[in-house]
């Protein structure tokens, strides 16, 4: 287990402002012990919850180049066909997972090959599961031409909590399977969409691991 690049800054400032309110309380309330201990746990409790917010855990990771692999750690929250408008333009498979604040927050390449398209689209910041959250929250959209040929389309949502994506991926590169893409503070949503014709090996309501757990087959022809 390792603190993830993205939250360093954020937690040395967390920790010196809350030692300089711990500090502040202490003088502020000589001789009440039990308050101070009472305000020094709980901030050891904040803290403890932002740091587990960017904890990066070591993966096993795999590739394979037909087999598309989670995006990120969560929940699966749709699995459908829809419209994709940006794109595409025509009619997709898309699943979604949810990241929770407990989950890793840590996004990855589901399939290798090669960055076709990339936009980073200001927005809001309603709840991941509002329907309206992938064309109106904060996101970025990711293309990659897949080795297996098919073309994957990606992108990271900000949600309620989440107020500022992060990504290492622009036009032109060459991506691997499993590798991280990017990161969303403090959690949202990732939606991934295929064609039609693709294998779907994950079910509604299931937990599953960035980088780890296969989530579709795609037709390779």
């Amino acid at each position: 287990m390792k603190i993830h690049k993205e939250g360093r800054r954020i937690l040395f400032v967390t920790l010196l402002v809350l030692l300089a309110l711990n500090l502040l309380v202490f003088n502020l309330n000589k001789g009440a012990d039990l308050v101070n201990r009472l305000f020094a746990g709980a901030t050891v409790i904040v803290f403890l919850l932002i740091l587990q917010f960017f904890r990066s855990p070591f993966r096993h990771l795999f590739t394979h180049e037909d087999l598309l692999l989670a995006p990120a750690d969560g929940k699966v929250v749709v699995i459908e066909n829809v419209f994709e408008p940006e794109y595409f333009e025509d009619e997709r498979k898309q699943i979604s997972i949810f990241m929770s604040p407990i989950n890793v927050h840590v996004t990855r390449n589901p399939i290798s090959g090669l960055v076709k398209y990339f936009k980073y689209h200001p927005g809001n910041y309603l709840v991941a599961w509002h329907p309206k959250s992938s064309t109106q929250n904060e996101r970025t959209t990711v293309v990659v031409e897949s080795d297996a040929g098919p073309l994957v389309l990606f992108r990271q949502i900000a949600g309620a909590m989440a107020r500022r994506i992060v990504w290492y991926v622009n036009e032109g590169d060459e991506v691997s399977q499993g590798e991280e893409f990017g990161f969303i503070k403090f959690g949202s949503r990732v939606d991934v969409f295929v064609p039609i014709d693709t294998e779907i090996k994950v079910e509604l309501g299931q937990k599953v691991k960035g980088g780890e757990t296969v989530i579709c087959q795609l037709k390779v022809k």
